[in-house]
């Protein structure tokens, strides 16, 4: 029955599969098996198994790691200043620098036996948030060398003889790495790269060796101007077959000391006004030997894949961290400043507009903090997660901007007016860095979360692709054979699904009992399975012809990604205890994630260019079933839990109150807790229409409570103020403000000398 199958219908369908499907290059392929799936697809499946989500362990700190987040990252925190980094030394001090290297910053993922830290995934998220909420400049500096970089690469294919010599090198700071990919004709597009490395002979100590002769020229290399050894990218050639018979042999990575003869570093960008060491790098006729090859000579040639595992792991840390920092520090100063901030006799956190800030910015403080830990749960059980980690960089990114955005329309001048006492400003200005760097937010959304996750998340599409690429041609259709007919059962069972949960709202679909939560497993299960469907259709009407169609995989890709980061909030929810407190949010994440699934998903379907399959799929899944996202009183509710302290509120917004040392915030927290500490008496005040001074001599209030009352509105009148500067003052930071154009030292400027 098989081999007339095979004969009669599968042929058939191989011919037309193979003359739909281009040839993957060398680099497709590559990029393609790098990295593992995970829950993402079961999302892809349509018929999610919610155990194994819960079957996740949530990600917990050693004792070791939490003393170190209580110790070191503390007072690295407290030794930061912003606005001198940024605006006075365009560095770092040298006192912290010698502390980082201390206290083996740089050497966080670098295994113990080689004298590293050896955190967990965990631990180097919660290092980098932690820092992140200080200083963004400071926060690079740390996320760089533990993420796309020699440590990461070293570690996963370094010799052992590399390892060696290099780890405990990079662990206590004595080698400074950086990694030069990015050039001016190779952005995201790194095939595209020019750098050039030759084989050939040439003198290394004293002898002559078989090497690499290398030309390059880098930009936007972090620590490039202070590095001293450089992990490069480039295509290596060898035109006279000194090791083999392969001339273009393809993108190699290798480790190049800066010091020796024609590197170039030194010269700085300035990155958004964000002064961490950012900069060109080039090298002329540079040799090195054979043996710098990460991984040695026969890792020649492999550098795309190498490149796209490491970044499977650091891309899901470093920056998704960063993100969250400034989501979390967002809502915990908006929520404070609008209870403090008042217009018209009313706390603005009152106002309805100011409310639709603050509801946002308390659900996605929520969904994407739970959107970090479940992918650091995943990586720290061993796995690379290349889709969940281009699915955590975008969108903790996208939303990190959103959140900034929110912040600042909530403080408005308070936030526009730089100085030392403005803590979103710096965080503001960083967000084309996290939105750009590690893969282009556009070329992630785009190309790889659904690009790359159709075909590894798919249960089949792999084992089609694979088996179509075969060059044996009965072998070829022996295994299509076997995967096309899998993947038509598959696609017969979600499209029943499908049809069946959009006829009833998903109120049948299979879920965990979770209390109030369990109609949005429900839900997602009825979204999961319409997913699946669409995707099936769109391959088999599209066919190749789907990665150029940029709009309906951009779509796509946000619809797999807003299923991820709601199951990251569910699985939070659970892991913290089903907190009654916490349900707005989590309602909150649903109805906007459904809302923007079914717009996506909707929108997918007027673009598909098979209109007969369009018409089909649109009768089966339902999309225009609209989701009407939060209503006002769910909205209401979510801003009040960053507006009123409680628990939830130190949930949602994280230790930002006690691990950030910046003045401003500190100013503002202990505002916050006088006026919110004071509210009673204020309100028998208003109640009363009286002034604190009429309120005391009527005995409303106490002379006590009238004192308190007094200090909190200098309290208040100081974190409204912004900082001013006198005209010589700001000569230290810009010259050409002073007749004789010379700078000069600057007098300290504390944030509460604004208000005097």
């Amino acid at each position: 029955m098989s081999s007339f199958r095979a004969r009669y219908i599968t042929r058939p369908i191989h011919r037309w599969a193979q003359r739909a499907l281009p040839a993957l290059s060398d680099t497709e392929r590559e990029a393609l098996t790098a990295g593992e799936v995970w829950w993402e697809a079961e999302l892809f499946s349509g018929n999610p198994d919610w155990s194994k989500l819960q079957g996740v362990r949530a990600p917990k700190l050693t004792e070791q790691e939490q003393a170190f987040l209580d110790g070191p990252c503390r007072q690295l925190c407290d030794m930061l200043d912003d606005w001198e980094i940024n605006q006075t030394d365009a560095d770092l001090s040298p006192e912290v620098w010698a502390f980082l290297r201390k206290h083996k910053f740089f050497g966080i993922i670098i295994p113990e036996s080689h004298g590293g830290l050896e955190f967990s995934a965990f631990a180097h998220s919660e290092i980098v948030r932690f820092i992140s909420t200080r200083s963004v400049a400071a926060a690079v500096t740390v996320m760089v060398p533990n993420s796309l970089g020699p440590g990461e690469l070293l570690h996963q294919f370094g010799t052992e003889a590399q390892r060696d010599y290099w780890m405990p090198r990079l662990a206590d700071g004595r080698e400074l790495p950086a990694f030069g990919l990015t050039s001016a004709e190779a952005g995201s597009d790194a095939g595209a790269m020019i750098d050039e490395g030759v084989i050939c002979k040439g003198d290394w100590q004293g002898e002559e060796v078989l090497g690499i002769r290398l030309n390059w020229a880098k930009r936007y290399i972090t620590l490039s101007p202070v590095c001293t050894v450089l992990g490069l990218a480039f295509k290596l050639r060898d035109p006279d077959g000194l090791i083999g018979d392969t001339e273009d042999i393809g993108i190699t990575c290798a480790l190049v000391p800066t010091d020796l003869d024609g590197v170039e570093t030194g010269r700085r960008h300035i990155p958004s006004s964000t002064m961490f060491m950012n900069g060109p790098t080039t090298g002329k006729d540079v040799f090195i030997p054979l043996e710098n090859i990460i991984g040695g000579p026969e890792y020649a040639g492999r550098g795309w894949m190498m490149l796209m595992s490491a970044l499977a792991a650091g891309r899901g840390i470093s920056l998704p961290s960063m993100g969250c920092a400034a989501i979390a520090l967002s809502a915990h100063t908006t929520g404070a400043y609008a209870r403090i901030r008042e217009q018209f006799r009313l706390p603005i956190g009152k106002f309805g507009g100011v409310q639709i800030c603050m509801g946002r910015l308390a659900a996605d403080a929520y969904a994407m903090d739970a959107a970090r830990h479940l992918t650091c749960a995943g990586l720290d059980e061993g796995r690379a997660l290349s889709v969940i980690s281009a699915i955590m960089k975008a969108h903790a990114t996208f939303r990190m901007r959103e959140a900034l955005n929110d912040a600042m329309d909530v403080h408005s001048g308070k936030a526009v007016i730089d100085g030392p006492s403005n803590y979103l400003l710096a965080l503001y200005r960083a967000v084309p860095i996290g939105i750009t760097v590690e893969g282009a937010n556009i070329v992630t959304r785009s190309l790889i979360i659904f690009g790359q996750g159709s075909i590894r998340a798919h249960p089949h599409m792999l084992d089609n692709m694979m088996a179509l690429q075969e060059p044996d041609r009965q072998k070829s259709l022996d295994a299509f054979d076997k995967s096309i007919w899998a993947h038509i059962g598959h696609t017969g069972k979600t499209l029943f699904r499908a049809w069946g949960r959009a006829l009833t709202g998903g109120r049948f679909s299979p879920a965990p009992f979770a209390g109030p939560a369990t109609h949005i497993y429900r839900r997602l299960g009825r979204w999961s399975a319409a997913y699946a469907l669409t995707a099936d259709v769109c391959f088999l009407t599209l066919g190749g012809a789907l990665k150029r169609k940029e709009m309906l995989s951009t779509r796509m890709g946000d619809i797999l990604s807003e299923m991820y980061i709601l199951s990251a909030a569910l699985k939070r929810w659970e892991d913290e205890g089903r907190q009654k407190a916490d349900l707005p949010v989590l309602n909150y994440t649903a109805e906007i994630a459904f809302q923007r699934i079914q717009v996506a998903l909707d929108d997918v379907i007027v673009n598909l260019p098979a209109r007969w399959a369009a018409w089909i799929l649109r009768g089966i899944t339902w999309p225009g079933r609209r989701e009407k996202g939060p209503d006002d009183a769910l909205v209401e509710a979510c801003s009040d839990l960053i507006y009123t302290p409680s628990p939830a509120r130190d949930r949602i917004t994280g230790d930002i109150a006690g691990s950030c040392s910046h003045p401003g915030i500190s100013l503002l927290n202990d505002c916050y807790g006088r006026v919110t500490a004071m509210a009673p008496a204020m309100k028998r005040l208003r109640d009363a229409s009286k002034t604190p001074r009429e309120g005391r001599d009527a005995g409303i209030i106490s002379a006590a409570e009238l004192s308190q009352i007094n200090d909190m509105n200098d309290l208040v009148s100081r974190v409204i103020a912004v900082d001013d500067f006198d005209p010589e003052e700001l000569g230290h930071y810009f010259p050409g403000l002073i007749p004789d154009g010379e700078g000069r030292d600057a007098p300290k400027h504390k944030p509460e000398e604004a208000a005097e």
